[in-house]
C-alpha cells in the first residue's frame, strides 16, 4: 500500500484542508468500521467485546494494514484536536500525550506486519518512514530535543530516496513531506545547542505558508524568548532628538525585534506573507502600548497636565506612549499602502483582460484605503509631545498631501466608470493641484518622502488622463445628438394616442407596453342643480299663543298641591 498518499488523499478530502481534525477523526473510525464489516473482523458483537489482533497469518489482503493505519490516523488526529484545545484547557495536554502515544504504538505494530515477506520494499519503507514521522512528534511533544531530531531525520532520509527512486509525479509528494518536517529538525537542532539553526528558522517565516502545525507557536515563543535574552540590555531609546529611558520588558524586545521585522516585511515573497507579518507586527505594537498604557495609569496627573519644570515637555512614559503609538500608525499607513499597491495591479490587469465569474476591485476599494491613510496621518499630528514638532508637522503635512491626491485620482476615476465627465475633470484639476503644492514643499523633505509614492508619475498620468477623458466625453456627445432622432424619441404618450405617428418603442413587445392611460384621467360633467328656498323668508304664520299650555305654578303651593292631586 502506498502509506503516504493514502493518508495525504484521506486528509485533504476530510477536513484537513481547513484544520478540521474532528471531522477527520470521524472519517477514520466510520472508514475502520467498514473495513472491518467487509473483512470480517468484527470485534465481538453489540454485547460483548471480544478483541482481535491483525497477524502475520492472516494477512492476504492489502485492507489489513489498512485497519492499523487508520487505526493509528485516528489516535493522530485526535490527538491534533486536543492540541488546539489545550490553548484554553492546559489539562487537555495529558490527553493529547496519550493519544501520541497510542498513535505510535499502531505505527510500531504497522511497521511489525510490514516486515513480512509478503509485503513489498515500497511499502517496508513508508511505514518506517510514517513510524519515525509520529515518534518524532511525541518526542518533540515531550521536549526530548535529541530523540525527535533522530526520528525525523530517520523519516527525512527514507523520504528522499523514495523521491529519488520514482518517477517527479510521485516524488512530489515524499518532497513536500520532507519540506515539513525540515523546520521541526531546526527547531530541535537550535534546542540542542546550535545556533545557526535560528537564522535558518527565520528565514522560513518569511516564507509565503510560513510554519505550521507543531512548530508555529512554538517558533514564535523563541523569537520572543531570544530577544528577551538581548533585552536584558537595552535601557533607552532615542527618537526625534529625545532619549527616553525604556524600563518595561515587553517595550524591550518589541523595540529590539522592531529592525528584524521591517526587514523581513521588505523581504517578503509575495503579497500573503508581507500581510502575515504587518499583522504579526501590529499586534506586538498593540501589547506594548497596552503594557505603557498601565504604567500611564498610576501618573495621571503627569499625562494630564505638563511638567511646569521642562517648558511644556511631557513625561518620558508618555513620549514612549507617543512613540509606539507613531510605530502602530506608520506600521498601518504601510499596510494600507501595501493593499493599495496590490489592487492598483490588480486594476491594470483588470483592464487589459477582464475574468467573468470573480469579484473585479473596483476604485472605490482604494478610496477606502486611502481614506483610512488620511485618518491616521490625522491621529500622528495629535500626539503629545508632538505637537510643536514643526518640522514633524511639516512632513506629516506633505505626507497627507500625497494621499490626498491619490484618492482624489481615484474618486475621479470612479466618476469616468459612470460617465460623469464635468465631475472628473474637476477632481484630476485638484489632484494636479496637490501634486505641484507637494513638489514646491518638498525640498528640505525629500529624505523622508522617499518611500511615498512618486508625485510625478500622478502627475503625467493625470494628464494622460484629461486627454482620455475629454476624448470620450466628445465621443459621448456624439453618440447622444445621434440616437435622438425624431423617429425614435419617445414622448410618453400610449400607443391609442399617437396611431398617426411611426416611432421606434422598444417596450411594445415587452412585458409593461403603454397602450392606453391607466387608470383613465378626470373628465368634466355636468353637475346636479342646486334648490334654494327663499319663499319661506317671506311667509307670516298664524299665532299659537291660545294653544300652547300655561306653564305650571313653581314653588311650595304648587309642590303640595301636586301630591293631593289638587290641579289649577
Amino acid at each position: 500500500i502506498a502509506v503516504l498518499q493514502i493518508v495525504k488523499e484521506s486528509q485533504q478530502q476530510h477536513g484537513l484542508r481547513h484544520g478540521d481534525f474532528q471531522r477527520y477523526r470521524g472519517y477514520c473510525s466510520r472508514r475502520l468500521r467498514r473495513l472491518r464489516k467487509t473483512l470480517n473482523f468484527k470485534m465481538g458483537n453489540r454485547h460483548k467485546f471480544t478483541g482481535k489482533k491483525v497477524t502475520e497469518e492472516i494477512l492476504s489482503d492489502n485492507r489489513y494494514l489498512l485497519l492499523i493505519l487508520m487505526d493509528a490516523e485516528r489516535a493522530w488526529s485526535y490527538a491534533m484536536q486536543l492540541k488546539q484545545e489545550a490553548n484554553t484547557e492546559p489539562r487537555k495536554r495529558f490527553h493529547l500525550l496519550s493519544r501520541l502515544r497510542k498513535a505510535v504504538k499502531h505505527a510500531e505494530e504497522l511497521e511489525r506486519l510490514c516486515e513480512s515477506n509478503r509485503v513489498d520494499a515500497k511499502t517496508k519503507l513508508e511505514a518506517q518512514a510514517y513510524m519515525a514521522y509520529l515518534t518524532g512528534m511525541l518526542r518533540f511533544e515531550h521536549q526530548e530535543w535529541k530523540a525527535a531530531m533522530e526520528a525525523f531525520n530517520k523519516c527525512k532520509t527514507i523520504y528522499e530516496k523514495l523521491a529519488n527512486a520514482f518517477t517527479e509525479e510521485q516524488a512530489v509528494l515524499y518532497n513536500q513531506r520532507v519540506e515539513e518536517i525540515s523546520p521541526n529538525i531546526r527547531y530541535c537542532a537550535y534546542n540542542i545547542g546550535d545556533q545557526s539553526a535560528m537564522n535558518e528558522l527565520m528565514q522560513m517565516r518569511l516564507r509565503s505558508g510560513g510554519t505550521e502545525g507543531l512548530l508555529a507557536e512554538k517558533l514564535e515563543a523563541l523569537i520572543t524568548q531570544t530577544r528577551a535574552k538581548q533585552a536584558a540590555t537595552m535601557s533607552e531609546v532615542e527618537w526625534r532628538g529625545r532619549t527616553v529611558p525604556v524600563k518595561i520588558d515587553k517595550v524591550r524586545i518589541f523595540l529590539l525585534g522592531l529592525a528584524d521585522n521591517e526587514a523581513a516585511i521588505v523581504q517578503a515573497e509575495n503579497e500573503e506573507t508581507k500581510e502575515r507579518l504587518f499583522e504579526s507586527l501590529l499586534s506586538e505594537c498593540r501589547d506594548a502600548i497596552q503594557a505603557v498604557r498601565e504604567d500611564l495609569k498610576p501618573d495621571q496627573k503627569q499625562r494630564e497636565h505638563p511638567l511646569e519644570n521642562d517648558s511644556g515637555k511631557v513625561s518620558n512614559i508618555q513620549y514612549l506612549h507617543s512613540y509606539l503609538t507613531y510605530i502602530k500608525l506608520s506600521t498601518a499607513i504601510k499596510r494600507n499602502e501595501s493593499m493599495a499597491k496590490s489592487l492598483q495591479k490588480a486594476l491594470l490587469q483588470q483592464q487589459r483582460s477582464e475574468e467573468d465569474g470573480k469579484r473585479t476591485p473596483r476604485p472605490q476599494d482604494l478610496i477606502r484605503l486611502y481614506d483610512i491613510i488620511l485618518q491616521n496621518l490625522v491621529e500622528l499630528t495629535q500626539l503629545p509631545g508632538l505637537e510643536e514638532d514643526k518640522n514633524f508637522q511639516k512632513e506629516i503635512g506633505l505626507k497627507t498631501l500625497v494621499y490626498k491626491a491619490y484618492r482624489c485620482f481615484f474618486i475621479a476615476q470612479s466618476y469616468v466608470l459612470v460617465k460623469k465627465w464635468s465631475e472628473a475633470l474637476v477632481l484630476y484639476e485638484r489632484v494636479l493641484k496637490y501634486a505641484r503644492e507637494v513638489q514646491s514643499g518638498a525640498g528640505a523633505y525629500t529624505n523622508s518622502l522617499k518611500e511615498l509614492p512618486d508625485v510625478q508619475d500622478l502627475i503625467t498620468q493625470v494628464n494622460a488622463e484629461k486627454y482620455s477623458l475629454q476624448a470620450a466625453a466628445i465621443l459621448d456627445a456624439n453618440d447622444t445628438h445621434e440616437t435622438e432622432s425624431p423617429s425614435q424619441v419617445k414622448d410618453g404618450k400610449p400607443l391609442s394616442e399617437r396611431f398617426e405617428t411611426f416611432c421606434l418603442d422598444p417596450s411594445l413587445v415587452s412585458k409593461q407596453v403603454s397602450l392606453v392611460h391607466f387608470p383613465p384621467g378626470f373628465q368634466p360633467i355636468p353637475c346636479k342643480p342646486l334648490f334654494f328656498d327663499l319663499a319661506l323668508n317671506h311667509v307670516a304664520f298664524p299665532p299659537l299663543e291660545d294653544k300652547v299650555e300655561q306653564k305650571a305654578k313653581s314653588g311650595l303651593t304648587g309642590y303640595i298641591k301636586g301630591i293631593f292631586g289638587f290641579k289649577s
